[in-house]
Formats: C-alpha cells, sequence, structure tokens
C-alpha cells in the first residue's frame, strides 16, 4: 500500500471514528445537538484519531481501528458522513431491504458456501456494474436522489482505485452496512406504519 493511500485510509477512517463518536452523542443528549457544535466536534475528533499527539502510540488511533474493522465500503463512509448534515433524511427501507437481501446471499456464498463465488464478479464484472447502476437510477425514480450519488460516488471512486482493492464489491458493500441495515428494518417499519395509523386518523377527523 503507497503512503498516499495509508494517508487517504488513515483521514478517512479518523471522519468515520469522529462522526460515530456525534452521532453516538447525539443518541445519548436529549436535545439536537447545533450544527456549529458538531462541526467543531467533527474537528476534533478527527484529530484526535489522525494525529498520535503524545499519547505513546506508534501508530494514529485511527491505524488501531481500520487494524480492528477493516476498510469501509464508500457506501458505508458516504451514508455515515452524511447523517451529520444538518439537512439529513433518514436512509429509506427500500434501499436497507434489498442490502440486507444481498448480504444474506452474498457473504455465505463469498465464504466459500457452494459453487458460485459473487465476490469474483467485482473485478471488472460488466453485470455488476450494470446492476448498481441499475439500482441507482430505481433510488432516484423513487425519490431518493442521495442514493444516485453515494452509488455514483462508489463507483467512480471503484474506478479511480480510491482504495486499495480493486474489487467493486468492496466500494458497495461491508458487513456494518449490512448489520446496520439489519438492525434498522424493524424501527423503520414500526415508524411507517405508525405515520401510516396517524394518516388515516387525521382522514378520518377531518
Amino acid at each position: 500500500m503507497t503512503p498516499y493511500l495509508q494517508l487517504i485510509a488513515l483521514l478517512e477512517m479518523s471522519f468515520n471514528c469522529a462522526v460515530v463518536l456525534i452521532i453516538l452523542s447525539q443518541k445519548l443528549s436529549s436535545k439536537e445537538i447545533p450544527f456549529a457544535i458538531r462541526l467543531l466536534m467533527l474537528l476534533l475528533l478527527v484529530n484526535l484519531f489522525f494525529w498520535p499527539l503524545g499519547m505513546s502510540l506508534e501508530l494514529p488511533l485511527a491505524a488501531y481501528v481500520r487494524g480492528v474493522t477493516g476498510e469501509l465500503s464508500v457506501v458505508t463512509m458516504l451514508l455515515l458522513w452524511s447523517s451529520v448534515l444538518p439537512s439529513a433524511k433518514k436512509t429509506p427501507l427500500g434501499f436497507k431491504v434489498p442490502v440486507v437481501l444481498i448480504a444474506i446471499a452474498f457473504y455465505p456464498l463469498a465464504l466459500g458456501l457452494g459453487m458460485l463465488d459473487p465476490y469474483a464478479w467485482g473485478y471488472g464484472s460488466i453485470g455488476l456494474l450494470i446492476a448498481t447502476i441499475f439500482f441507482a437510477i430505481v433510488c432516484g425514480l423513487a425519490g431518493w436522489t442521495k442514493g444516485v450519488w453515494i452509488l455514483s460516488f462508489a463507483i467512480i471512486a471503484w474506478a479511480a482505485h480510491w482504495h486499495e482493492s480493486a474489487n467493486l464489491w468492496d466500494y458497495l458493500l461491508d458487513p456494518f452496512l449490512a448489520i446496520w441495515a439489519l438492525l434498522t428494518i424493524p424501527n423503520a417499519i414500526y415508524q411507517k406504519r405508525l405515520e401510516r395509523v396517524r394518516s388515516n386518523h387525521l382522514f378520518r377527523a377531518g
């Protein structure tokens, strides 16, 4: 891995760690943290994870985290980063469900369960690229433009070899994205049902 790619990887992981801590802080807070405060927290935390800062560590904190978690996909990274923006909206259920279904089929096969290896499709397979573009178009037609930009950037990052991996799957999917989608689906379904009940109630009352 070249020094340039190492620098990018450490900077990305520093941002990832900082955003995760900000999200956790927001979850624990009873009031919404102002964007200016979140931005200040982001700058401080990124520096904390990016530099050793005299803490008797040979490497930055981000390097140790990356050694445990590995590199996140571009899709996960952009979803994570965009979640702290002022206009951040919830990721639609129509994105989470396909991610879980793909992960359920993908990971067992990629780990050797069966004769099919879908991970190999990520090395220049036109079929996987077309499927990703089609999924991005579906996101756009469904009104989730952020999904179009995220998937588009993931494809561009793969084409430009932004990360060390040359496999498109590593830019689109990772275990953390699949686990997050799986854990948040029940709450998303509950929220949709709650909104439907409220809308029906208002319609009847009117």
